[in-house]
């Protein structure tokens, strides 16, 4: 049996932005996985179980090149895209495909099944490409798994940035930029799989990020889940009606993400802080433009917490629930920190940066 891991995300600054062409993002992949372990089916038919929906496993067979599922109605549709484009992309480059269980387990969700908001679409969507890559032997290139994965995911969400796909794939700290979605639509429609695959995508850009020394990340969770998907969805249908105002904040979340990746290359904490704030208070006027929710009163209060520390925190991610993050350097204070977090009904995440093994992790 082989299996895979590809660990789950937070945002840390340019959220709604990255979502447009030459919009920067900063994104951290943390050590919390999505494990997809896949073997050679016994007889002709195959399996697709997951422990978080032990009750809906997905039973297939091959019919020609084809994968035929026995149930219509299944919550699997993000393992499927990346079976199918997976395949497709090993079809045309003459592979003889198998039937083969896979079995996936996630951490990225709490124990009772409520959502961190860590990119539990994403890092399955990764973790499966990266499983059946493996399976037929064929190496694990980042690009590779990153393209594969993100034509996949996309395939089935139909908006998004891609930001945390690239942090399930490359790990550690990342300023990203998303890739022309008009383009690859195109691409997609005129040519082979493969070709778009080696492909240079425009606009795409990823680059690791070492963080400051001293600078520690701390991760807190309001306890209500929330819809990116919808927030997005939301805020697209909006865009028409404020478009001098939008652009302008596409203009701003650029500047402020560019220096807070400058302050990543100066070693400059306070830099980092003080655009993380930058960074809080033009999401908010975002938020108000497009009439939703990002910071929820729960989330107020953890940053409010956190900046009484004299720290730099803010949303993550969509908002409007999830988490919040804190950028700090005073080590002898975030003990006191998640006590308040804990009275104020918000929960302290024991998670950490996951760094890739680069000799490991092709």
């Amino acid at each position: 049996m082989i299996t895979e891991k590809a660990p789950g995300k937070l945002y840390i600054a340019g959220e709604y932005a990255v979502l447009e062409q030459n919009c920067p993002a900063i994104i951290v992949a943390l050590n919390q996985f999505v494990r997809v372990s896949i073997s050679a089916a016994v007889g002709n038919t195959g399996i697709i179980h997951s422990k978080q929906y032990s009750q809906d496993s997905i039973h297939w067979r091959r019919q020609g090149n084809k994968m035929v599922i026995d149930n219509r109605d299944n919550p699997f549709e993000y393992i499927l895209a990346a079976i199918r484009f997976t395949e497709q992309y090993l079809l045309e480059n003459g592979t003889s495909l198998k039937v083969y269980d896979l079995h996936v387990n996630s951490n990225l969700d709490s124990k009772d099944g409520r959502k961190y908001g860590l990119g539990s679409s994403a890092a399955v969507t990764v973790a499966t490409v990266k499983a059946i890559l493996a399976f037929y032997g064929i190496e694990r290139k980042h690009d590779l798994v990153y393209k594969l994965a993100a034509i996949s995911h996309y395939s089935v969400q139909g908006n998004g940035s891609a930001g945390d796909i690239a942090a399930s794939v490359y790990g550690g700290w990342l300023a990203y930029q998303t890739f022309d979605k008009d383009w690859l639509k195109h691409e997609l429609a005129t040519k082979k799989l493969s070709d778009v695959l080696t492909e240079a995508w425009p606009g795409l850009q990823v680059q690791l990020l070492t963080p400051p020394e001293g600078m520690e990340l701390v991760i807190g969770w309001s306890q209500k889940p929330a819809s990116t998907s919808r927030l997005v969805d939301e805020t697209n249908a909006q865009k028409e009606n404020f478009q001098q105002e939008y652009e302008a904040f596409l203009t701003n979340s650029r500047q402020c993400v560019l220096k807070m990746i400058a302050g990543f290359k100066q070693h400059n904490i306070s830099l980092i802080q003080e655009q993380i704030r930058v960074n809080r208070k033009l999401l908010a006027h975002f938020a108000k433009l497009n009439h939703i929710a990002i910071e929820i009163p729960r989330l107020t209060e953890l940053i409010e917490i956190a900046e009484k520390f004299g720290f730099a925190a803010k949303t993550s991610g969509a908002g409007n629930g999830d988490c919040g993050i804190v950028i700090t350097n005073h080590n002898g204070k975030i003990a006191d920190l998640k006590a308040e977090w804990l009275k104020a009904g918000i929960l302290p995440l024991d998670f950490h940066v996951h760094i890739l093994n680069q000799t490991k992790e092709k």
